[in-house]
């Protein structure tokens, strides 16, 4: 890296191991098969993202009450993507993919979130006000929820697999 932050085409990511790939792999199915399941909740991130998701809120409500409602979704994107470009800076190849993987993990939940728009079953936290409910009534398309939806979910698996690519690439270039 340069003294202004910017980097060069032949700076140096950490060496992916078959090892490392291997356990991007396994988790990466577990993640997307719990995403997947009845209840759609990965434990452990899911209850990170839901904090992340209600600081968000009151956070982003400080800029503007209009932000509010989208604070949330924004709260629970920004941990990842803060941690990804970290990691990203310091080139650690695995470290940056897991950061992607937990990013498209969020994608799922939120298209969940997403998807109940109109049904809205899920349990909420909070005052009961379903947020996607709230931004799809503003933009005019409350009844495309299960569409846009779909639109998430195959982004979140777009990123997942492009991650694991990523890092097969990595390992593979590296020999």
């Amino acid at each position: 890296m340069d003294f202004y932050g910017r980097f060069s085409v032949d700076e140096e990511w950490t060496p992916v191991t078959a090892w490392g790939l291997s356990g991007y792999v396994v988790a990466a199915l577990l993640i997307v098969w719990l995403a997947h399941t009845d209840g759609h909740w990965v434990f452990l991130l899911d209850s990170a993202n839901l904090a992340f998701h209600e600081a968000g809120h009151p956070l982003f409500g400080l800029l503007s009450d209009r932000l509010t409602v989208y604070g949330g979704t924004l709260g629970q994107l920004l941990f990842p993507l803060a941690a990804g470009v970290s990691f990203f800076r310091q080139r650690a190849a695995l470290s940056f993919a897991f950061c992607v993987l937990w990013l498209g993990e969020n994608l799922f939940n939120i298209a969940v979130y997403m998807a109940d728009a109109r049904a809205r079953v899920l349990p909420l936290v909070g005052n009961g006000e379903h947020d996607w409910t709230e931004i799809f009534s503003r933009w005019g398309v409350l009844d495309w929820d299960a569409g846009i939806a779909t639109l998430v979910r195959i982004t979140g698996w777009l990123v997942i697999v492009g991650a694991g690519l990523w890092l097969w690439y990595r390992l593979t270039a590296a020999h």
